[in-house]
């Protein structure tokens, strides 16, 4: 490819996966409501336009497989085809190895891909019920051998829209120069398109070797009725028969499926084998940029203003200045913050494909929710979340949710409910997977516990329901023989803790056995810049993300108490268990001081909330959140670094993974 086309790679594979997305909920929609005309309209236009694209960058197994969807979407725009289950899974696989071979083009490999087979379910669907291409059983009776230029003549007429016609011509009895009208035919034909064989032969036309009818078979642009008109000008010439042959090679319906698995199963094992090396791009509203350029302007202007200030040394200016340059910066943040936001539909998009398959694979009959599409939330976390939620879906529709026959036994809806839904709660993203399966059963949570030695008796007879529930987390806690057991849940879910901790946030489970199970997931808006409270301990200063943080008191060392070797306080009349944070940080520990009072910041972590003992609250600050780079990634406790203003380094405390 050369220099000029690398320069539009990014805006192709953008668009690309944009087109791609749109033609798969349209599939979704049009399976729901055949007769759909606007969304088939769109699904056209979408396969029309990435064809145009892949055939301008040069890829050409792109362009071919979305031509020969776009003339099979056209025959089911003129109600030619009728639109079946059939031809939804075939679209569907196309547009599984579409985006393979996108996202091939992406990771810096060429769009390689085998798209033989699908192209020839594509022919054949489009074939098999048009008016002018039916299969018809006394051509193949006659079993016409065509040879292999004939054959790819009439495949490539067939993909550019030419009508292909097997003509049966009859001459008067009494026509004393045969040869002549059949010449007259031919020559009358060439006119109208491309003969692409005669039976019997050309030359046995020419030498009159034949009684009073031969056959032309011709690709052509006009319809069968002026084809007719045309040849029935020519004396002693009348047209028997014109009809629209097969190739007599079309796959009975069992080759059909084999084709179908094979190219399904071929599809699946290259996704497999596919390493991913995706761009990161966000699409930005120009109003927003318009918005940064102006505080960008207003900055160079105030750094100037600083400039003459230091020369004039003018100290009544210079409050002025920086209260601007304040102003102006928080400004430039909430905008940086705002263009870094990106609506959560770009995850939430992928799972009604996903559903829909699943539930077909699993017999199960699923109606699927989605609400607050339009929640935003950082790019970095985007990215990060889909993950998890592939397998917070699985769980619930593979094992959560029951068969239609199971549920009617137990009198519910036959048809189960999958619901994903995000909201904003002041600086978090909350996402809910909740189902009305089966729920998950709290004795056998606690007999698997026990069993795998994750906890002991005692400790979970202090447990209270919810508490036993988010045992499924723990690793260990599951494994593949145990599925039936616990209707699969605990099955890698502590992968999916350990994901949403590694975003700074929490995940949470409630279930209700034989009604249904709602998992609660809590992130961060964004991984870039958060408040934080900056805290001392000893004579360091830590930050805690204010996401994580109840509320702040004071306490006295009259009012601690102990409880089984556990610090506590009342608080509000609730026991609250407290932790000295040094302890948590593995430093020098000091003895408690009956003189003193002590600070104590209460987080939460999930459902539990703990009151963290620290030496002096510094204040609430807004923080940029820095990497600790790869030798320090990783260590529990710690989320990054921050730099503070008089230019020493704060850690970040990751309340997940501390204690």
């Amino acid at each position: 490819m050369n220099m000029n086309m690398n320069e539009y790679l990014n805006l192709f594979l953008e668009e690309s996966r944009e087109h791609l997305q749109n033609i798969n909920e349209g599939l979704l929609k049009l399976e729901q409501n055949p007769q759909d005309e606007e969304t088939l309209n769109e699904i056209f236009r979408s396969a029309h336009t990435l064809k145009g694209m892949a055939a301008t960058m040069g890829y050409e197994n792109i362009a071919e497989l979305t031509h020969k969807m776009e003339n099979l979407l056209s025959k089911l725009r003129e109600f030619e085809v009728e639109f079946t289950s059939e031809i939804g899974d075939l679209f569907f696989k196309c547009v599984d190895s579409l985006d393979l071979m996108v996202e091939k083009i992406a990771s810096g490999n060429n769009e390689d891909h085998d798209i033989s087979d699908l192209v020839e379910l594509l022919i054949y669907y489009e074939q098999q019920d048009s008016s002018q291409r039916n299969i018809l059983e006394q051509d193949l009776e006659e079993n016409i051998d065509f040879n292999e230029f004939e054959e790819k003549l009439i495949t490539q007429g067939l993909n550019n829209n030419f009508n292909f016609y097997k003509i049966t011509v009859e001459i008067a009895e009494d026509c004393v120069m045969k040869g002549v009208r059949a010449f007259m035919v031919f020559r009358s034909l060439e006119e109208i398109g491309e003969i692409i064989k005669s039976i019997p032969s050309t030359q046995e036309i020419e030498d009159e070797i034949f009684d009073n009818e031969f056959s032309v078979f011709i690709l052509s642009k006009n319809s069968s009725q002026e084809v007719k008109e045309l040849l029935g000008n020519i004396t002693d010439v009348t047209v028997k028969e014109i009809i629209s042959p097969s190739l007599g090679d079309i796959p009975e319906t069992n080759q059909l499926e084999q084709l179908a698995t094979k190219t399904d199963n071929n599809t699946k094992n290259k996704k497999d084998n596919l390493n991913h090396k995706l761009s990161q791009t966000v699409r930005v509203d120009i109003g927003k940029l318009d918005n940064l350029m102006n505080l960008v302007g207003e900055l160079v202007i105030n750094k100037t203003r600083l400039e003459q200030i230091y020369k004039t040394n003018d100290l009544s200016a210079l409050n002025e200045t920086v209260e601007q340059i304040d102003r102006i910066t928080s400004e430039l943040q909430n905008v940086v913050m705002n263009v870094r936001m990106v609506p959560i539909d770009q995850v939430f998009n992928r799972f009604p494909r996903m559903v829909r398959d699943l539930a077909k694979e699993l017999g199960k009959d699923v109606n699927f929710i989605l609400e607050g599409k339009e929640t935003e939330l950082d790019r970095t976390v985007i990215d990060e979340i889909g993950d998890p939620l592939v397998h917070l879906i699985r769980n619930s529709l593979d094992h959560g949710v029951e068969t239609s026959t199971e549920r009617q036994r137990k009198g519910k809806d036959p048809t189960a409910t999958l619901k994903l839904i995000a909201r904003q709660e002041g600086n978090s993203v909350v996402i809910v997977v909740e189902d009305d399966g089966k729920g998950i059963s709290i004795e056998k949570v606690k007999n698997k516990a026990l069993e795998k030695g994750l906890c002991t008796e005692a400790e979970i007879e202090q447990m209270d329901p919810e508490g036993i529930l988010n045992l499924i987390f723990r690793a260990g806690f599951s494994t593949t023989e145990e599925i039936s057991d616990l209707s699969g849940r605990g099955v890698g879910l502590d992968v999916v803790k350990t994901k949403i901790n590694s975003l700074s946030g929490s995940v949470m489970v409630e279930s209700q056995e034989g009604e249904g199970t709602r998992f609660t997931i809590k992130l961060p808006l964004t991984l870039a810049i958060i408040q934080a409270l900056l805290v001392k301990v000893q004579q360091e200063v830590y930050a805690i993300p204010l996401a994580n943080i109840d509320e702040t008191t004071i306490i006295g060392e009259s009012n601690i108490k102990n409880i089984q070797d556990q610090e506590v306080m009342m608080l509000r009349g609730k026991i609250l268990p407290l932790l000295k944070l040094e302890k948590a940080l593995e430093l020098p520990l000091s003895s408690w001081d009956m003189e003193k009072e002590y600070f104590v910041v209460v987080v939460r972590k999930g459902n539990q909330q703990v009151g963290l003992v620290v030496n002096e609250l510094i204040g609430q600050q807004e923080i940029v959140i820095t990497s600790l780079g790869k030798l320090l990634s990783g260590i529990s406790g710690i989320a990054g670094a921050a730099i503070l203003g008089d230019g020493k380094v704060a850690l970040i405390l990751d309340i997940g993974t501390l204690f």
